[in-house]
């Protein structure tokens, strides 16, 4: 437009002086084209490896005191967005592969960034949230509750989440650049079922009448675009529990959205992104329906023929296993992602949402000693709730199960990506509070419709809890829907603390167990103050709960919050606005259910801590945020969350020492590939070698496991621990020996070319004296 008015002044006569002056303008338009870009905001996205110890500690979720880490299904990632205006407000938004938030981190985490951001960043405009795997290792918890099957505090769990998230955020931080953001949603209806019907039909007929299903099926993704590199990266709300992999799983992973993240990056780097363009080729993507192939964690390097010839046989006889060798730092772990450090990359998150009574495992829930059904009230089997189990759609295998699950959700965002069209559009906001949710006074409506103000109570969990789901059963008789408990139970909880009156009618009709925000010593058990929150970019709403909510609950929460925005805002929201609930966010209170839900005392009404009117307070506070924010009104904050470092005792010992027998090294190998081996795709390969304690370096951003292939006189890495197809297993002969062993297991992928392959296993060793010591060997 500039352009065409010099040339038109020129022709009338203006003379070279105008020529000069456009050809000015147009060079300063383009040199400030960052500060004046029609794009509305500056998106950054980043991630790092929060992968903890792979040894020795308890997986968080499960609360099953036998399932130890004991290698690496494929890492797990801290990933962040920043939306910012460009001389305006940001918000950050982080999803965990964790089981869920940490309060304790979320303070770790605030203070660096001030430390290196001052105020930029804070708990007003920084979401760090979990995707509910319950496959990472425990530990980083500050209440009692939640650390005692890990034996405490793990140090090491926490200090890994803490530096990921802080890396993640600074990544995203360097990575603003101005860009657009898309909207849209769908229903994706094979991923997830209802796992406590019987609670759920308790609500009220007409209100179940105005929903389709008794489980949320939407999912609703954003897409970001960055001016100059195209689409940058997606990040998803979804409602499924991550417990497609089992209580008896011992591999760290991040289960179904987990992978469902993996699977979205890697199409992505295969179709180029970022790039110009975000849409992938119509075949790729029915290449993917129909084959159920997926993409691998590192692309194709080396083209190659897919058939095995004599040549390539007898080139692979002649390479024998190196014995393992001394390294004199971790560098060579790190060779695949640090030869991709300065490339820009597609950050994909899949992230959690009311999935409180919501089970990846959709063939249903069976008797594994009968295969009949289950009980519909109770979810037992003959009484026994420890016989009743979900199962997933690779049911008897927990990782076909996990990578369908995964796999389903992956395509829906595909699908949603590639038809993105509604841009956002608007300014950023946010308000944040804390709350004591143990003696919060709650306004309610009565039977007869008048108003009523009753409290939450402090945190309890009831018999209930004991029972598990039947996505882990529990122990022991505790069964699902007990509303009296059990005289010896009741004996064993007075051991710990006897609930007094009114904490007992508080939290009526669950009869209390674990009397757990009454419990103090050596600290608090449970949390009393809680974080909520909402983030809003554009017509975009982010409802920030610290809990897991259950189907009715978040739907209550979402509507309640929309109609506020929308009647209160004088237009500023429209009908177009898109409200998520994102579970498990800023810290962890367990579960949330509706007052009628709260009556069955299934699961998750044992689990809702602070009593039958904790949905309500919920409501009613978010009311109050959201009123805050169409009126341009601050929220005060009196009171803060404990800081409880200093006084976490952690019980876990450390590692003692490495060894290996007489005249043996770490990294040699204990059982090689069988000689002259030709293997087909879809066929699993396996070396085991002598190891050390994985605990002794986490090999962050790094792998114990690689897959390598012959180029010329060079091994190239090709797939590492972050793969789908390459696990990392490790054991010890008994549980307090100094020897352990490494196994490393390849399933051929259905697109690896044919060619000479070798296994690298890489770790680091403690001796009884004297520092760490990296090591390699290879197979």
């Amino acid at each position: 437009m500039e352009a065409s008015s010099c040339l038109l002044y020129q022709v009338r006569g203006f003379g070279s002086f105008r020529i000069w002056l456009c050809l000015l303008l147009l060079l300063v338009l383009q040199n400030c084209s960052p500060v004046l870009s029609d794009s509305p905001y500056l998106v950054g996205m980043g991630s790092y490896d929060i992968t903890g110890p792979a040894a020795d500690v308890n997986m968080m979720g499960y609360a099953n005191t036998e399932q130890i880490a004991s290698g690496i299904h494929f890492r797990l990632k801290s990933r962040a967005f920043i939306v910012a205006e460009p001389n305006g407000k940001r918000v950050v938004f982080v999803n965990l592969d964790a089981c869920m938030a940490s309060q304790l981190v979320n303070i770790k985490v605030l203070e660096r960034l001030k430390a290196r951001y001052g105020d930029l960043y804070n708990e007003n405009n920084v979401a760090i949230s979990g995707i509910h795997t319950h496959a990472g290792p425990g530990g980083y918890l500050q209440y009692v509750v939640y650390i005692v099957t890990s034996l405490g505090f793990v140090r090491q769990s926490f200090d890994v989440i803490v530096d990921g998230i802080e890396k993640s955020i600074v990544e995203a931080h360097n990575n603003l650049h101005p860009g657009k953001i898309y909207v849209n949603k769908g229903d994706l209806l094979d991923a997830g079922v209802n796992r406590s019907p019987s609670a759920y039909l308790n609500n009220p007929a007409e209100e179940r009448s105005k929903y389709k299903y008794n489980v949320d099926k939407e999912m609703t993704l954003v897409k970001f675009v960055d001016d100059e590199s195209g689409p940058v990266g997606s990040f998803n709300w979804f409602a499924t529990h991550g417990t497609s992999m089992s209580r008896t799983n011992s591999l760290i992973s991040g289960d179904n959205k987990g992978a469902a993240a993996r699977f979205m990056e890697d199409w992505a780097e295969k179709n180029g992104l970022p790039k110009q363009t975000g849409v992938a080729s119509s075949d790729d993507l029915g290449f993917l329906h129909m084959t159920s192939v997926l993409p691998r964690r590192v692309s194709t390097i080396i083209p190659e023929p897919d058939e095995i010839t004599d040549d390539l046989m007898q080139l692979a006889s002649s390479y024998e296993a190196s014995g393992g060798r001394r390294l004199a730092g971790s560098n060579i772990t790190r060779r695949i992602r640090s030869s991709q450090e300065n490339n820009a990359k597609f950050v994909s998150a899949f992230c959690q949402s009311n999935c409180g009574d919501v089970s990846p495992n959709v063939l249903g829930t069976f008797c594994i000693d009968t295969h009949l059904p289950c009980d519909f009230n109770h979810s037992t089997c003959n009484g026994k709730n420890e016989l009743c189990y979900g199962r997933g759609p690779g049911y008897p295998d927990g990782f076909e199960s996990t990578r369908i699950i995964g796999n389903r959700q992956f395509l829906k965002a595909v699908d949603l990506f590639n038809s993105a069209s509604e841009e956002i559009q608007g300014k950023i906001d946010y308000r944040h509070t804390y709350l004591d949710f143990s003696q919060l006074k709650v306004s309610v409506s009565t039977s007869t419709g008048g108003p009523q103000v009753v409290k939450t109570c402090p945190a309890a969990m009831g018999f209930a809890f004991a029972a598990g789901t039947t996505d882990g059963p529990g122990a022991f008789d505790f069964k699902q829907g007990d509303d009296k408990g059990n005289p010896f139970w009741r004996l064993v909880r007075n051991l710990l603390k006897t609930p007094g009156k009114e904490q007992v009618e508080c939290q009526a009709p669950k009869p209390i167990l674990l009397d757990t925000g009454e419990m103090k010593e050596p600290y608090d058990w449970a949390p009393a103050i809680l974080p909520i929150q909402i983030i809003r970019i554009g017509q975009l709403v982010i409802l920030c709960v610290p809990g897991e909510f259950t189907t009715m609950a978040g739907r209550r929460l979402r509507d309640a919050v929309k109609n506020v925005l929308i009647s209160g805002s004088n237009g500023d929201f429209g009908t177009n606005i898109h409200v998520v609930l994102a579970g498990l966010t800023n810290t962890y209170s367990q579960y949330v259910t509706t007052f009628e839900e709260y009556q069955i005392q299934r699961y998750e009404g044992a689990s809702t801590l602070y009593g039958p009117h904790t949905l309500s307070a919920y409501i009613q506070e978010f009311q109050k945020l959201a009123t805050a924010m169409v009126e341009n009104k601050e929220v005060p904050t009196n009171i803060q969350p404990p800081d409880m470092l200093e006084k976490q005792i952690g019980l876990l010992p450390g590692v003692m020492y490495d060894s290996t027998p007489p005249g043996v090294h770490f990294g040699d190998v204990s059982s090689d590939v069988a000689a002259n081996s030709n293997f087909r795709k879809g066929t699993t390969v396996n070396a085991t070698f002598y190891s050390a304690c994985p605990r002794n370096d986490l090999l962050t951003e790094g792998t114990f496991a690689l897959v390598e292939k012959l180029n010329g006189n060079d091994w190239i890495p090709i797939y590492d621990d972050d793969d789908w197809s390459l696990q990392f297993k490790w054991s010890r002969p008994s549980k307090f020996s100094p020897r352990s062993f490494a196994t490393l297991e390849w399933t051929i992928p259905e697109d690896a070319a044919s060619g000479v392959y070798r296994l690298r296993h890489s770790g680091a060793s403690k001796p009884l004296i004297g520092s760490i010591k990296h090591f390699t060997g290879i197979a």
